[in-house]
């Protein structure tokens, strides 16, 4: 069972994400807030698996929100979507670096939004597919300088491995396009994680770009 948590300002939205969501019997929303800072209570005492964080809320912003979730150590297992009717560069940016585990409209289907519960709760990052591509392009041209350094201490395989997490593929993707196995796909993820010190799967999207292993494509 995955425990999800909904933060949003809006009774609407709340009650109609509860609705989509516990069509799946294997997920159970255990609470709601209508804020930024009664969410962050809500989700200290209750340490679900997910939260579905809104970005304009009142009084705690659901950015500055996901940073505090983030930054709690005792919130380890815990795993933000920050879920918005804003696709703007700037806000999907600050979301991928206070480390949102995923980034999604709220006009994706059902289906795909409860898919993204399951693929956050399995420790991946996610994006919707219609952002992803010009949201890595401009965390690429945005980096206050491209560091090859930060690479130095990979393998070539780790390099090639950490080239598909920054083109957005699941572990299950690169297993398959790199002829390995799924376990070994997930062992070199968590190897990548500790070379490089990174937070999550979403910081190891920002350094493939900020080292220069990707140059961002054109416009």
């Amino acid at each position: 069972m995955i425990s999800v948590v909904l933060i949003d300002d809006q009774p609407l939205v709340r009650a109609g994400l509860r609705t989509l969501l516990e069509y799946d019997p294997d997920i159970d929303v255990i609470g709601e807030a209508d804020n930024g800072q009664s969410g962050l209570r809500l989700v200290q005492t209750s340490r679900p698996d997910v939260v579905l964080m809104d970005i304009r809320m009142p009084v705690i912003d659901g950015l500055e929100a996901t940073r505090q979730i983030v930054g709690d150590a005792r919130l380890n297992g815990t795993k933000v979507i920050v879920l918005t009717t804003f696709d703007e560069d700037e806000d999907i940016q600050e979301a991928i670096r206070a480390g949102a585990a995923g980034y999604l409209l709220k006009d994706i289907p059902p289906e795909e939004l409860r898919r993204a519960v399951y693929v956050v709760a399995g420790g991946e990052a996610l994006l919707s597919p219609s952002i992803t591509r010009r949201v890595m392009q401009q965390l690429a041209t945005t980096a206050a300088s491209v560091n090859p350094k930060l690479l130095a201490d990979l393998t070539e395989r780790e390099r090639e491995i950490l080239l598909h997490i920054g083109l957005g593929e699941s572990n299950e993707e690169i297993a398959h396009n790199l002829f390995i196995s799924p376990a070994t796909a997930r062992t070199y993820v968590s190897r990548l994680l500790t070379k490089l010190d990174a937070r999550d799967r979403s910081q190891l999207v920002i350094i493939a770009y900020e080292s220069g292993l990707i140059k961002p494509g054109p416009g």
